[in-house]
Order: C-alpha cells, then structure tokens, then sequence
C-alpha cells in the first residue's frame, strides 16, 4: 500500500517539478500528445528550450533515484501505513509549474542506509520542503519576468511616419510643444492636408473611401478596433493602428473608418495629442478626413473647453473641403452626450449656431404600384389588435426583457424522470464537485490565455485579446460549461464547435443599455396592438413606432469567418484544458490521477478526414446516470414572450436587445447588408411591414396534442407517426457470426469482413440518426412543455432571395407535421357560417385522400367520416385510429379534435375557434412559371383556370410518364416491364415540385430511388449491388434496363461475396454498353426481380420526368434556359448576378470560388472554404443552376408578402410557410380572394422586361467593358427577352382551386 501511495506521490512530484514551458516530443498535427498539457510559450529562444529540456530530465532522474530507494527501504523495514499515508497527504501535487535546475540531487543521500525506515520517511520530508521552495522561488521569478516584459514593452502612441517631411513636422511640433499647443498643430496639419491630397488621391486606393468593402485583413482589423473600443483597450487600439501605419505593406489595409474609430476613442476620453498623431497618421496615408474625423476632433475640443480660434480654424477648413456643419449633427451618429460636446465646441466659434432638429421620420411612401393601397390614408383601415390588454402586454414585455439580459434561458426537459436512487444521486453530487473544479480551472486558464493574447497584441499583432474581453469570465465559463453538457456521446466536429462557439461569442457581445429608454417607447407603441387601448390615426407598426421618433440602432460590422472560427477554437481548447476528471470514474480501481473529458481524435466523414472533440465514455455515461432535467438555450433561440419590436431597417428589428439582422446570411458576409443599406428606405417598405405582421402573430400550444405526443415520447417513441425513439432502440453492434470481432479470426474471408464493416457502418448511422432526430424533438417538446398555457410571438426574417423564416429555429411553424400540430393562434375567431365547412375540407386535406375531388365533394366525405373523426378525437390511442393513416396523423388528429368541439357546441358558429386553416398552391413554382410566359397549357395544368374539379400536375406528369413507360415496356425495355404498376403520383411528386426550384437529374433520381424504396415490393437494399438467387451480382444498362454482366466479368462467388468496388460502379453504363450482346449461355442470369431495378429505375424514371415536364411546360423550359444562360454571361464578366425583386428587395447571389482559410496552431489546424469572399471569382455553375430557382423563390415571396399586407389591412391574422398559406377557418375565403388578386397584381408588371432592363444596366452599361465579348453576347441574350403565350390572367381571380 505504501508503495502505490507513493506511486500517486511521485506521480505528483512529476507534475509539480515538470517546467512550465519544455517542449516535448514532436507531435503530428492534433494528436493527443500535447493537447492536455498547459499553453506553451511560443516566445522561448532554441537555448533557453534546450536548458528547460535538461531541467525535466534531471527531476525526472530525481524522482526515479528516490523510487529506487523507496524500494530497498521496503526490502529492510515496511514503514508504517498511517505515518507513511499521513505524510504523503501533505505532499499533494501542486499545480504544474517551472522548476530550477537541479544542483545537489544526490543531497541527502548518504548515509539512507542507517536506519531505512525512518531514514526515508525524513529524506521525503526534506525532498518535498526543498521542492515546494523551488517551485515558489521559480514561480516567484517567472511572474516578476512576465510583469516585467509586459510593462515595459510599452504600448507604442508616437506614429512612425512614412513621409520624411511630415515626420519632421512631427518632431518639430512635439519639441516646442509647450509653446505650440496640440490644437494649433491639428488646425495647421489639416490647411495642409488638402494640398497634399491634391496630388496624391489618385494614387489612393479605391477602396480607401468609408464604402469600402471590408475584405480578408481589412475587416479584420475593423473588428478588432471595434472591440477594442468596445472593452476599454483604446491605447492597445491606437498601438496596433501605429505598427501598422508604420509598415507599407500593411499600411494599404487601414480606412479612413479605422482611423476615425480610433480618433472617436480619443475624442471620448479628450486626449487631443493622440488623436493629433492620428491625424498625422491620416494624412501621412493620403486619406481625407470626412465629417466623422471632424466630428471627433470638434467633440474633443469641447470636452477640453479649448479657445475659440483654433475651432474657428478648424470649422473653416472644414467648409473649403466641402463638408457642411449640420452635416455633422445630422449625418454622424453621435450619442447625446457626444452631441452635446460638439455643440459646445461650435457654438465657442459660432455662439448663433443652432443645430437642425433631428431629423422627422420620413415622409417618403414606397411608390410601387404594387403597395400603392397598402400605404394609401384610409380612416376606415381597422389593423387587427391583439387579445391582451395593455397591462397584460407590458408584464410580458419586462419577462422578455429579463430573458434577453440573462442571454440564456433554462427550462425543463421533457425525458422520463428517473428514479432518485442512491446512484443517481450520488452521480448528481459526483458532477456538481466536478463543475465546481472546472469552473475553478476554467478562470484559471481564461486569464492565462488573455496574457499571452494581450502579450502578441503589444507586439502589434492581431491577437483575440480585445475577443476575450467583451463577455465577463464568468459568462464564458458559463457558455463553455453548457457546451460541455450538450456535446453528443459520439463527439462534434473541432470546426463545428468552434464556430458555434464563436457565433455566441459575437452575439452576445453587446446588449444595448438603453433599457429605460426602450421600456417607455415600447409602452407607447403597445397602444397600437393592445385591446384596451386607441391611437389617434390607425396606422402599420412601424410607422408608429418610427412616430415615436426611435434613435436608429448602430449597425454592427459582422466579424469575419476567420475570427469567429479562432476565437471558438481557442475557447473549444482552453474547455479542453481545464476540463478533467478522476480517473476512478473510468476505472473504479485506477489511482487517482486526472485524466482529461474531452479527447482530440480524427474520424472519416464523407471520405474526409476530421477533427472530433469527443467526450470520455465515463463522463457521458455519468451524465446518463445523474438524468438532469434541464435544458439551456440562447435566448434568441427561443421564441419571444411579447410582441416583437417592428422592422425599421435592415438591421433594426424582432428582439429587444439583442442584435438581429433582416437578412440572414453566411457569417462574414457583407454583400447583402450593403445592398440593404444602400437601398432607399422607402424601398423596403413592403419588406419590413411584412416582416413584423408575421412577427406580431400571437401562438400558444395545443395542450392536448402536446400531451399525446409527450406519451409516446417519454414511452418508446413511434418513428411511424415521427416521434423519434431513444437512443435505447438504436440498432445493436452485430453479434454471432457477425459480430466485429470476428474481423479479427483467420478463418474470415476479406469478403465477410466487407460485409461486416459495411453492416456495423450501417447500424452506426442508424444510430446518428435516431440520436440526431431525438435530440431535436427534444428540444422542440421541451420548449412547448414550457410554453404552455402562455402566449408567445415569432419574430421573422427572411434569406437572401426574400424568403420569410421564423428567427426561432427549434419551436416554431415551419417544421414537420408533429411541429405544425402543436401550435395553434393565440387569438380565436367565432366560425361563422362556412367556418365549419373549411375546417372539414381541411382536414380532408390533410389526409392526402380526395385530392382530385371537388370541395363539397371532401365536405360530403367528412361527413361521412364523421363517426371516425369523433372516435379519433375521443380516443385517439385507444379507438380505431383512423387518424393514423392521414398524410399529416398530427394535424389531422388536431383538426379532429376541433371538429368535435364545433360540432358538439350548441351553436357551431359561435364557437371560437384557435385552428389555422391552409390554403396550399398546386405546386407554386410551376404556377409562376406559367403566368409569367402566359403559358395556357401549362397554367391549366397548375389550376390557373377554373375547372370544376381541381387539376393536379403530379398526377399528369405520373400519367404521360406511363405513357412512355408503357411504349418502351412493348419494345422490350426491361426496365419499363419491371416498372409496371409502380409508377404512382407520390413517386414522381417531389422531383416534379422542385424540378422548378433548379434539381438536376442526380438529385431527381436521388429522390424517386427514396421513393421506390419505401414501396413494400422494392425492398431497402442497392439493386445495382443485389445478388441473384444464384449468388451473382446482377446490373442493368440504365439506359435501357437490359440486364448485362458487369465490367469486371460475372462473379462465381458465393451469396455474401463483396459487391462490385464503389470506383467501377461510377463507369457502369459505359462499360456495360460495350459488353452488350456479350452473354453466352454460362453467363445467363436469372429473371431479375423488382428490387434489381432500383437503381436503374430511378434513372429511366428521371429520364422520363424530364422529358414530361418539356412536352407540358414548353414555356416554362424556356424562361429557365433564358435565366440560366443570363446567369453563366453574367458569371462570366466577374460579377455576381443581382436582381430587384417586384417589392424592391435587392437580391444578390452569394456564390463565389471557394477561398481556402486555415487557423494554425493549437490541437489541430483547421481548414474551411468560404464560397461568400466577394474578391474571388463568381461560381459560374453555381450562378446559372441558382438564378432560376432563386429568381421564382423571389417571385413567392413577393407574393405571400402582398397577400400578407393586404390581409393585416382587413384586419386578418395571416402566417405562411412559403407557399402555404394560414388563417382563422371563418376566414379562409376572405384570405383567398386578397391571395388571387395579389397573384394577377404581381404578374400584371412586366416581371421579365424589368429584369432585362435591370441587368442590362448593371452589367452592360459600364463603358469600360462594353467592348468584352462575354458583355456582348449578355446584351444580345437579355434583349431576347422570352415571348409569352394568349393566357389572361384574369382568370386566376375565379379559379377555385389556384390555392385549396
């Protein structure tokens, strides 16, 4: 026993006499060698790393030569267990740290024989005193080293300036300082600075002005200002700006904005010498000072209560620059007390001056005929209000409030309580010791990670020193903390996490603190949406709460990828570092050393080979133990508890403190906020408006579907009804003859062990999966349990191409059919008359069954159904479940059960009904196709006309492919033969639908190959790789469906055998065409049955769907060739194709040539490609496949958000999933006719003349390159404009089943 408590003991020795910065062997790039040992100094010089070296090896001989003597002690006496266990107690391992050299190693060891026992117990006395000296005197030093280094390299504030001239300028001023004040200087260096410019702004850069796009280096560097700024490190700010200035190369990527940031810091704190130097700086850079430079220098002379001259001299050259004084109080945004102070430095020259008032909201109105109504006066306009009161209103808004300042909200999970037994409440207390030590750990090496960024930041660099410092240290122990508890057992990608990580990082970095401000605006603009309360003129949100006369949010810059990814990966590594654990909980009989949670592996996904962080089974196997019931999210991730703020701007908007953009995008990129901004206000009007009427729909749970659901949950799940099962059903490793390992038997054929592989690899993704969908509806029955019996709002926003989505990703409208079930309106509505009628045609929707029926003929079948509907809302587990076997079980369950409650009330049109209606369109995208090229046939095909019985396109493209099907089948196809009685609606639905939406031939053969699957007569296995009841690998020419031999000859294997190599079966029909007619008699195959066809199949069915819709839809054809080859013109000249959509969002496509990025250093180098860097190369192929697609996604959009304005006019509650549209079942008709007049409205504009002339102007106006071939030839394509068929589309208005 002595000798393993003298192993710990050493072990500990080890640890604490190990230096703290010797390197270590040469580890790969991210392997587990260095990944848990402390953050090296990179700094040490090659002598200094070999003398640590020696050091380590000297203790390291130390403590083996004491082992030694340890065990000869033991051979004369066995010391006693209590003596010797008390004193290695105290001698616990302190923390790691450095050591001197040893000098006297062998002191003391003389004479060890005399009496050994005792001898020993007082030599390990002696040896532990002396190491505890050492490692204070060493860490004594080290501290005075690294104060010292840190406070005498001091931040550098005198600029090194390029030019001789002003240099000495510089030096002449800062010698006669006391004679010339600062301010004269700055008055003198800006009469001179326009004479310099004069002839040197040419030479500028065009990127120089404030619009530059901020790229790569550049918008780094304007970040890292920015957080300087923001955490009080202007000096460190001013430094970094200096060393950069000074160098010629790095000098080109400073802006004028990054000088003026730093000037504004100076101008804050009325230090006028530095921001003097940044001036010298501006001009030895050949940059103009704008307003914003002239702002902070004025602002500061205020605050210094300086004389009137040197302003005067100021604001005159001012003037002969071309800059006007009010521009600087109403063109810079100041906050009042900067305002303040520049107005009293102005009015020091000026005494008469008054400032202009801010300014009034504009009276600009959105001048699109489209909107014309929308923003047209009418006192008789009733805008819907909500069901609260003002009170009531202003409660939840101070819950939200609370939600957002904590930045992170915790509810309860919805898994099955465990029993609290003694393991499980042992478990419970094992974690909360282990977290108190991590976050202990984590402070610790926080700080230590901030020296040595704040060490690389003094030395000019650009460190993540100003990134750590936004969020307090025990925010981000907090945030890595409940990283470490979500972490998946089967680990997460390095890449992955780090983002992640720094995503959080970023949005949370700045809450405004404007709290009181907003609270008394808010409850302004809660009279226009309260029950209880009037405004003076009915108007939309926004323009009342523009009315209150709301200071414009400051836009915030976005980070680039680069840094969001490093700051991540350094958080993912210092979690790494702190976070250990026992080794007892590994294995019970292990001493107890620490052993690290997270490990650093590699894995192959996708033939690439990654970085996994990965949890120690033991750790993920106590968090199963202890079952703690909460979950923590983002507060942005969830949705809100009040009313969204309205959308002002692009990036004003939804949630109350924390930042949110209108359009989302790729992290870093900036392409699609410059066109917003650019853009005149007026002009997204109808965007805005339309965002916060979806936004400003009040949800609640249906209570009773949620608890149905929560019971199958929290049993064994039903993948049936798309509640996911735990991870205790997931598939089991195989066992028996199966089983892994056997791989390792020498009797196993390399055969088996393909299969084996294959097998195990199988049931591992099963496994993902079924983890991935249970962690979802996880989250999703965890946020609804704790909404329940509340209201709550779903503030929206859209992507590049105008589409609307909730900001809210895990709880909200646009998920699955068990998603869609749990919610229903906040607000209800009587059913009126024909409520009752629309909720039986709906829930006969909802079943997929009478799809080519006409409406009374699906209100007849509800009726007949009725005794089914009510057994399935009275019974739904126990009864016939008749609901069961719907298209939509969820929704159709949940319409059940409202169509009982209407039915059995006393008066059915009275009741209030909370159900959402909806009206979808017969496959919308082929419906804008045909209406823009007045396409009769094909607008008869998607229901454009009026029909008596409702027109479904999947159906007929299902029909004319049986058509082909059925001719090649009597031509001796064999796949065609195969095929008969297969070829359904449902097979050919979903390639049909997105045909339109841009799906090339692989991913529609990818989706009818999913579709034939899951037909009971085509079993779950590749035909391509399906052997014959002979135990012959069988293929077929997906050409014809000849069945033919493979390439590589017939196989004679057994059944079992390994299918043919994943690299051959890419070459199949080329070279099974050349062995045609090559099958002797020994060769013959057996009749194939239909599951050998699936893989040719689905190639001759996409084939055949193609060649459908071009024989349906010719105009549709070719208004996407037209778009298609616009786009690849475009592409061509080195600009990314944009558009005007017809409410006048600017659009533009953000695919680019990807831009390979790598973070060295640390446990692994990460590389990512970014396809968003707008100074790469247009993506050709991207481009041209996304235009039509995105181009008819921006034409839905256009049109779900006119029938959203024109439906909140009439005072209706409207939400959309795209081209599905919601309301209240008394209002479906109301909603269906606003719907059709929008439609016949949007497509009466010349939509496509619009845009040739658009991108004519754009592209082929620039005279610099109208002589350029691609140019040409693009003038030539967009002049050739599509021409249209006779369709009128006035007959949309009375087609009934345009949306049904």
């Amino acid at each position: 026993m002595s000798a393993v408590r003298w192993g710990r003991g050493a072990a500990g020795f080890g640890r604490a006499l190990w230096p703290a910065g010797p390197p270590g062997l040469l580890a790969e790039e991210g392997a587990l060698g260095g990944s848990w040992s402390r953050k090296r100094s990179s700094t040490a010089s090659p002598c200094e790393q070999d003398r640590r070296k020696d050091w380590g090896h000297a203790e390291l001989l130390e403590v083996l030569k004491a082992r030694v003597r340890q065990l000869q002690a033991e051979g004369v006496a066995e010391v006693p267990v209590k003596r010797v266990a008390k004193r290695v107690t105290v001698a616990r391992a302190p923390e790691a740290g450095g050591a001197q050299p040893p000098r006297q190693a062998q002191a003391g060891a003389q004479g060890a024989a005399a009496t050994p026992s005792s001898r020993w117990a007082q030599k390990l006395d002696s040896d532990q005193q002396l190491t505890e000296k050492r490692k204070q005197r060493l860490e004594g030093k080290l501290r005075k080293r690294v104060e010292k280094g840190a406070w005498q390299k001091q931040l550098r504030l005198e600029p090194r300036l390029l030019s001789r001239k002003l240099a000495g300028q510089l030096q002449h001023w800062e010698q006669g300082a006391p004679r010339s004040p600062w301010e004269e200087q700055l008055a003198q260096l800006l009469q001179e600075a326009p004479h310099r410019l004069s002839s040197e702004a040419a030479a500028a850069p065009a990127d120089r002005g404030p619009e530059s796009r901020l790229e790569g280096q550049q918008q780094r560097l304007l970040s890292f200002f920015e957080c300087c700024l923001l955490t009080g490190h202007l000096p460190l700010a001013h430094h970094v700006l200096v060393t950069h200035h000074s160098k010629s190369q790095q000098q080109r990527l400073l802006t004028l904005s990054m000088y003026n940031m730093v000037m504004l810091g100076w101008a804050r704190q009325g230090s006028f010498k530095e921001l003097t130097y940044v001036f010298f700086m501006l001009k030895d850079a050949g940059l103009a000072p704008d307003l914003q430079s002239y702002a902070a220098a004025l602002q500061c002379m205020g605050r210094l209560d300086q004389d009137a001259g040197t302003i005067r001299r100021c604001l005159k050259q001012m003037a002969q620059d071309g800059l006007q004084l009010q521009g600087l109080f109403t063109a810079v945004p100041l906050s009042a007390e900067e305002r303040a102070e520049l107005l009293r430095a102005v009015r020091k020259a000026k005494p008469t001056f008054t400032p202009p008032r801010p300014p009034v909201p504009s009276p600009q109105v959105n001048t699109s005929p489209l909107l014309r109504e929308i923003y047209a006066k009418d006192p008789a306009v009733s805008y819907p209000r909500l069901h609260l009161s003002l009170k009531e209103l202003q409660g939840l808004f101070q819950q939200q409030l609370r939600v957002e300042m904590a930045t992170t909200i915790t509810v309860e999970s919805v898994e099955k309580v465990p029993l609290l037994t003694k393991e499980v409440l042992h478990a419970r207390k094992t974690l909360a010791g282990l977290r108190t030590r991590w976050r202990t750990a984590l402070y610790r090496e926080l700080q230590e990670t901030k020296e040595s960024e704040a060490h690389a930041a003094r030395e000019g660099r650009l460190s993540l020193f100003p990134y750590l410092c936004l969020l307090s240290e025990k925010e981000v122990v907090r945030m890595l903390l409940q990283t470490l508890q979500a972490l998946p057992a089967q680990g997460e990608s390095l890449l992955f996490l780090a983002h992640e990580l720094g995503l959080r990082v970023f949005k949370r970095k700045q809450l405004r603190n404007e709290v009181q401000e907003l609270e008394q605006r808010y409850s302004k603009y809660l009279h226009l949406l309260a029950s209880d309360t009037q405004v003076a003129e009915p108007c939309l949100p926004r323009q009342h709460w523009e009315a209150l006369g709301v200071p414009e949010a400051p836009h915030e810059q976005p980070w680039p990828m680069s840094v969001v990814v490093q700051l991540g990966k350094q958080l993912a590594e210092v979690l790494v570092r702190a976070a250990q654990m026992p080794s007892s909980l590994a294995a019970p009989r292990s001493p107890g050393t620490l052993i690290p949670v997270l490990y650093h592996v590699y894995s192959f996904r996708s033939f690439r080979q990654i970085g996994i962080l990965k949890p120690h089974p033991a750790f993920t196997q106590l968090l199963e133990t202890a079952a703690e019931r909460t979950l923590t999210f983002e507060s942005t991730d969830v949705p809100m508890l009040c009313p969204p703020l309205p959308w002002t701007s692009p990036h004003s908007g939804a949630f109350l403190l924390s930042p949110t953009r209108m359009m989302r995008s790729v992290e870093g990129s900036q392409q699609h906020q410059l066109l917003l901004e650019r853009c005149p206000p007026a002009e997204l009007h109808g965007a805005l408006d339309a965002l916060t009427q979806l936004g400003n729909c009040a949800w609640r749970v249906n209570g009773r579907v949620l608890d149905l659901v929560l019971e199958l949950f929290t049993d064994k799940g039903c993948p049936r009804l798309g509640v996911p099962a735990p991870p205790s059903e997931a598939p089991r490793p195989p066992e028996g003859r199966q089983a892994p390992k056997r791989c390792l038997l020498p009797e196993v054929s390399p055969a088996e062990k393909a299969e084996m592989r294959r097998e195990l690899a199988r049931r591992l993704k099963v496994a993902r999966e079924m983890q991935s969908l249970r962690a979802d509806a996880l989250y999703r029955l965890s946020l609804a349990q704790h909404l329940r019996h509340r209201v709550f709002w779903l503030p929206h926003n859209m992507d590049f191409r105008g589409r609307t989505y909730p900001c809210s990703p895990h709880f909200n409208h646009l998920g699955s059919d068990l998603a869609r079930a749990l919610l229903e309106f906040a607000q209800g509505r009587p059913l009126g008359p024909h409520g009752l009628n629309w909720l039986k045609i709906h829930l006969v929707n909802l079943t997929g069954l009478k799809k080519r029926e006409s409406l009374q003929a699906r209100r007849d079948y509800a009726d007949e159904l009725m005794e089914d509907i009510l057994d399935s809302a009275d019974r739904p587990m126990t009864g016939r479940k008749w609901w069961m076997e719907a298209d939509e079980p969820w929704q159709a369950l949940a319409c059940c059960m409202e169509v009982a409650r209407a039915v059995r009330a006393p008066d059915p049109t009275a009741y209030v009904s909370h159900f959402p209606v909806h009206q979808d369109g017969s496959c919308n995208g082929l419906q804008h196709y045909a209406a823009l090229g007045r396409d009769s046939v094909g607008a008869a095909s998607v229901n454009l006309l009026p029909s008596d019985l409702p027109q479904d396109v999947y159906s007929e493209v299902a029909a004319q492919v049986e058509v082909f099907r059925r001719q090649d089948a009597e031509q001796g196809v064999q796949v065609a033969q195969v095929l008969e009685g297969f070829i359904s609606r449902k097979v050919v639905k979903q390639t049909v639908m997105t045909v339109v939406y841009g799906v090339t031939r692989y991913g529609g053969r990818l989706q009818i190959e999913k579709r034939l699957r899951e037909i009971h007569d085509f079993p779950q296995v590749r035909g391509a790789e399906t052997p014959d009841p002979a135990g012959h690998w069988a293929a077929g020419d997906p050409d014809t469906g000849s069945c033919l031999c493979p390439p590589w000859g017939p196989p004679a294997g057994p059944m079992g055998a390994s299918p043919p190599p994943q690299s051959a079966r890419g070459h199949w029909p080329r070279a099974i065409r050349r062995c045609r007619g090559n099958l002797g008699p020994a060769h013959a195959l057996p009749s194939p049955s239909p599951q050998d066809f699936v893989w040719e199949a689905s190639h001759y069915l996409v084939r055949q769907v193609f060649n459908s819709l071009q024989e349906m839809f010719s105009g549709t054809r070719s208004i996407q060739r037209w778009l298609t080859e616009s786009a690849r013109l475009i592409s061509h000249t080195g600009s990314a194709v944009e558009w005007v959509t017809p409410l006048g969002i600017p659009i533009i496509q953000p695919y680019h040539r990807d831009s390979k990025v790598m973070i060295k250093g640390g446990l692994q180098s990460l590389t990512f490609s970014s396809s968003v860097d707008t100074s790469q190369k247009p993506n050709t192929l991207k481009q041209k496949n996304g235009f039509p697609p995105n181009f008819i996604h921006s034409l839905d959009s256009s049109h779900m958000m006119l029938t959203a304005l024109h439906c909140y006019r009439k005072g209706l509650t409207f939400v959309s999933v795209h081209d599905c549209f919601w309301t209240h079942a008394a209002d479906v008709a109301v909603m269906n006719q606003v719907c059709r007049e929008q439609f016949v409205r949007l497509h009466s504009q010349p939509i496509l003349h619009n845009l040739s002339r658009f991108l004519i102007e754009r592209f082929c106006s620039d005279p610099r390159t109208s002589k350029s071939i691609w140019v040409s030839r693009l003038m030539d394509t967009l002049l050739s404009v599509p021409k249209t068929g006779t369709f009128n589309l006035e007959q949309v208005k009375h087609s009934t089943y345009f949306f049904s």
